[in-house]
């Protein structure tokens, strides 16, 4: 399963992004192999607007199916949960992507059912 993070450089050790539409990258991290790659979010760093559903459409069509972010507005989250990615929040502190997915793995990460920031247009 693929488990994407938005982060502000590209490997393991970088920190989470608390951002999620103008992210700088997403790790991609397969759960099955333990391969992860990171992708650039640059056509959405200065967006004026959509850059969550645009994200958010990036990873569907990489494949993610879980999301670990600290926020998430509110059409980013529709177009996520439509194509069956789970959303959760890494919770407060400035943990790593590794970090990340060992509390994903671990099953102490909340679940995001609905988004927690509000949308910026």
């Amino acid at each position: 399963m693929i488990i994407a993070i938005p982060v502000s450089e590209g490997s393991l050790d970088s920190a989470v992004d608390p951002r999620f539409g103008r992210a700088k990258n997403f790790l991609l991290y397969d759960t099955d192999s333990g391969a992860h790659e990171c992708i650039e979010n640059r056509q959405n760093l200065s967006a004026a607007q959509g850059a969550g559903i645009q994200s958010a459409s990036l990873l569907v069509n990489r494949g993610a199916k879980a999301l670990i972010a600290p926020n998430v507005g509110p059409k980013a989250h529709a177009v996520l949960a439509k194509a069956g990615v789970r959303i959760f929040s890494p919770g407060e502190g400035g943990l790593t992507a590794r970090q990340a997915i060992e509390r994903y793995a671990s099953g102490s990460l909340q679940e995001l059912t609905e988004a927690n920031v509000e949308g910026h247009w």
